[in-house]
């Protein structure tokens, strides 16, 4: 069964690749894009394994110095290599085991000469040490970079956030989605009495010569590098427990400015049954032995794993609107949670398929609303979604570039209308629910692509869902289902067809009397029609609410 989808799938990929390039046209990538978003030989040839990042802040001066160890298996015999800093960012010495090693810079990217070819199948590490004023965010996290703030108290309060852009605007790191360290150490030394938290655990805070602290966070699991953070401020720490369904107790913690403490301790109560639901779709939380957390932040936040940014100001929805008024539930919260496993557990390797992060966390709002209410509720919970769709661009990006210059917010919203009309045209709740859990089992800690998700929905659910997804991945224009009705009496004639940009594009689509739809089966390749007993013009409908198409007239 399996072996018989590819070559439909082949065929996909070939066919879409025109489409995409005809729409990206207009986009001018540069080298500096390239050296970024591609996966050159200089940073192919190595796979990182460990990063132990330490740096320190001067907060009045907005300055940040420090050193990463990068520690990599050689996958490719080589001499040279490229990791990424900023070119605002100053490099004073890469090391090799303590021998200094020359570098050229060629716009964000370093390339690094070894003085020997480094054989395939060892293990190596290098140092770089570095220094200078980080990039800092005019908007974040849209526009990434470092916040340096006050709280009410004018108590410093500073984070960084970079997805987009790259961890490697404030730290020197090979700056590729496909390739996640095992683990990671984040040391970060800050003045005395303020608290720096990181992804992880903390293991150790000590003083330091200076009137500074240095607080030491261990990160035990793969983690994307725009993931690992910093925040620092004048925090509160409260803990908490969640027993998942066999018993185990999984860490939560909490990092509050000291004035929000009594509203956190409130508000943070929801959290528990979010992390029950997501637990009863994907399995226990993803990063179990790092545990949990979420930590304040003065901008609206961000899926740092195990270490989530919150600043939502307590509120309900997004910033106190956006959800439906009868849910109560804090938006950010729960899309933000959903992203450890959509985007932390699971990764996109390319940005152009970042809607495997985005897509599939704004469906799981939907779940979230379903196992807390009802079905029906998650469906009014994605209708209120829907107006922020505008089909301006493909949902997959181009390729081998950092490309995230997304018009709209189509890749959450879109997204997860396709998911949902997915999942209704499947039309089968077991073979749904059991496809998301199983593509989210067989990837998790591991990066994938687009691809990987249509080889999979395929072979799983035996069926050949390739034109559905180069309508709604790789085209802008959604399916339109073009109806004529003729009254026959007591019954309804309904004539139709699809009109879509693929040829081969068949999706089922229910149609009729709310109340006993009844499933019809399109082409785009030819009329076809059927008679509805007992149905009036007036009555009937097409299931907008269940599939994102578009209803025209034949």
């Amino acid at each position: 069964m399996y072996k018989s989808l590819i070559f439909p799938l082949l065929m996909l990929l070939a066919s879409h690749a025109l489409s995409q390039r005809d729409f990206y046209n207009k986009f001018n990538f540069t080298k500096a894009d390239t050296l970024r978003g591609m996966l050159t030989p200089e940073r192919a040839c190595y796979d990182v394994t460990f990063y132990d990042l330490n740096v320190a802040l001067d907060i009045n001066k907005k300055f940040l110095k420090g050193f990463v160890e990068i520690e990599f298996d050689v996958v490719n015999e080589f001499s040279m290599m490229q990791i990424d800093l900023f070119r605002n960012m100053t490099i004073s010495e890469i090391t090799w085991y303590g021998q200094p090693l020359t570098y050229q810079r060629l716009f964000d990217a370093v390339m690094v000469y070894l003085p020997e070819k480094l054989e395939k199948g060892t293990h190596q590490s290098i140092i770089v040490y570095y220094e200078g004023f980080p990039t800092i965010a005019t908007n974040a996290p849209w526009e990434g970079g470092f916040v340096w703030k006050q709280d009410q108290k004018q108590n410093p309060w500073v984070a960084v956030a970079c997805e987009g852009d790259g961890a490697s605007l404030w730290w020197p790191c090979k700056d590729h989605l496909s390739d996640e360290p095992d683990s990671m150490a984040i040391h970060v030394t800050v003045p005395t009495g303020l608290v720096a938290v990181a992804n992880g655990n903390l293991r150790k805070a000590r003083r330091v010569e200076g009137g500074y602290t240095e607080f030491y966070w261990f990160v035990s699991y793969p983690i994307n590098n725009y993931n690992a953070s910093i925040n620092i401020g004048k925090y509160a720490h409260f803990s908490d427990w969640y027993h998942s369904a066999d018993g185990d107790s999984l860490a939560l913690d909490y990092y509050v400015l000291e004035y929000n403490l009594d509203k956190a301790k409130k508000h943070f109560e929801q959290v528990k049954p979010m992390l029950a639901c997501y637990e009863k779709y994907f399995g226990k939380y993803p990063f179990w032995n790092d545990g949990y957390a979420l930590v304040e932040t003065p901008y609206l936040g961000m899926e740092h794993q195990s270490g989530i940014a919150y600043g939502n100001n307590y509120n309900r929805g997004y910033l106190g609107g956006m959800i439906p008024r009868d849910m109560e539930f804090d938006y950010l919260i729960i899309h933000e949670s959903g992203h450890e496993y959509f985007g932390n557990a699971i990764s996109a390797s390319d940005h152009a398929d970042m809607w495997i992060h985005e897509s599939f966390t704004t469906y799981m709002e939907s779940l979230y609303v379903e196992c807390m209410m009802s079905y029906a509720d998650a469906v009014r919970y994605l209708e209120s979604q829907r107006p922020f769709i505008r089909n301006g661009e493909p949902i997959v990006g181009p390729r081998d570039v950092n490309f995230g210059d997304w018009s709209g917010s189509d890749h959450y919203f879109k997204g997860a209308w396709i998911l949902h009309t997915l999942r209704n045209a499947i039309g089968d709740d077991a073979v749904w629910f059991g496809l998301l859990r199983g593509f989210y089992d067989k990837f998790k800690y591991k990066t994938c692509t687009t691809e990987d998700f249509l080889l999979f929905t395929n072979e799983f659910t035996g069926k050949d869902f390739t034109p559905f997804f180069e309508q709604y991945l790789y085209y802008a224009n959604i399916p339109r289902l073009e109806i004529d009705l003729e009254q026959m009496g007591a019954d309804l004639k309904v004539i139709y067809k699809w009109e879509a940009e693929v040829p081969t594009f068949n999706m089922p689509v229910k149609v009729g009397n709310p109340n006993n739809y009844q499933t019809i089966y399109p082409t785009a390749n030819g009329i076809q029609e059927t008679i509805l007993p007992n149905l009036q013009k007036s009555d009937f409908q097409v299931a907008t609410e269940l599939f994102y198409i578009k209803r025209k007239s034949l």
